[in-house]
């Protein structure tokens, strides 16, 4: 299984997906400053891994701490937990995370600080083998949905690399794959940092499964051709009415998988849902840097001196969804309904 994030003795250890799949390099990240520039700068990316690594950013820097009190470590905590927090700010598993941390914290501090340290040490650990395992079980829940010899547009990575292993849409790949079905995968480049290029097609090459890559702008031809037979997205956070974010240009896929006929589904953990906000229109897009768009690996494609717009998401609105995976089922419009009723844990 591909190792996204892990807990070691040495510090918290990432693959750098900034350089994959030319370089596969492990980085040690020893404070919550790196970890958190980790995250900010992608080299750990995919809502549910970025969960994974606050929480360890986190645990990381208190158990790096050295407070001469708990009215000190305190204020270190808040510092440490803003921190972590002002990272992404779309992906609501950050967020999740840090609440969690937040509650471990509160749960533990009248055993004092060693008492802390370990209880942040051990959640953080415990929640990233909760994700692996959410992840299978969304692939056993989501296998059905897939058809022996689909032949699956995907848009981003939302596998192993965007998780603490196995993945949420191509962990429902791959689940289908090992009940035997035979799948093939179109692969959108994504644009434009390229993650269905650089990641996806890595990730199901490691696992030998057939993948096509096509550029963005070539998926309403594929779908138009009958070459598509259903789409599956990971997501960053999605609304109490099923409205979804994902990578900007999952919008567009949607669309277009309606216009011909195409079963469109997303695959995410629970925690992914932000049920306190009523639509998409409520989700925080953000706004990355423009060389992002204007370089590819480092190298320019355009004038250097172009105005870009880069935001790095967009909202798929309900009415494209055919369903929505989880690890407790799988949701069906009406979403507000069927949402409502995985969230409290009823599969």
């Amino acid at each position: 299984m591909i190792r996204t994030i892990e807990w070691t003795d040495a510090g918290v250890v990432m693959l750098d997906q900034r350089l994959l799949p030319t370089q596969e390099i492990y980085r040690t990240y020893t404070n919550h400053s790196e970890v958190a520039e980790a995250i900010r700068s992608m080299v750990v990316r995919g809502a549910p891994a970025i969960g994974v690594a606050a929480a360890m950013g986190i645990a990381m820097g208190v158990d790096t701490s050295n407070p001469g009190s708990l009215a000190e470590l305190d204020v270190l905590f808040e510092r440490i937990c803003s921190d972590i927090a002002s990272t992404r700010p779309t992906a609501v598993n950050l967020f999740w995370a840090v609440e969690r941390m937040k509650a471990v914290y509160s749960g533990t501090r009248p055993l004092g600080i060693p008492a802390v340290r370990s209880a942040l040490i051990h959640e953080s650990i415990v929640m990233h083998a909760e994700d692996i395992e959410a992840n299978r079980a969304m692939g056993r829940f989501g296998q059905a949905l897939i058809p022996n010899k689909a032949r699956v547009l995907t848009h981003c990575n939302a596998g192993a690399l965007a998780t603490a292993g196995y993945g949420t849409a191509l962990g429902v790949i791959r689940a289908a794959v090992e009940a035997g079905n035979q799948i093939e995968v179109y692969a959108d480049e994504t644009r434009p940092f390229l993650q269905g290029a650089r990641l996806t097609a890595w990730e199901l090459q490691q696992d030998g499964i057939p993948v096509t890559i096509i550029t963005d702008n070539m998926a309403g031809h594929f779908m138009q051709k009958g070459k598509i037979d259903c789409v599956i997205v990971g997501a960053d956070r999605i609304a109490a009415n099923g409205d979804v974010a994902n990578k900007i240009g999952t919008y567009s896929v949607a669309v277009l998988a309606k216009e011909n006929g195409v079963p469109f589904f997303v695959a995410a953990p629970i925690s992914t849902l932000d049920l306190s906000i009523p639509d998409g229109s409520h989700i925080p897009i953000e706004e990355r840097d423009p060389d992002e768009v204007r370089k590819i690996m480092g190298v320019p494609i355009t004038p250097m001196d172009a105005k870009v717009a880069n935001p790095a998401f967009d909202v798929t609105p309900n009415r494209y969804v055919h369903a929505i995976i989880t690890e407790r089922g799988i949701a069906r419009p009406p979403f507000q309904e069927s949402l409502q009723t995985l969230a409290r844990g009823a599969a």
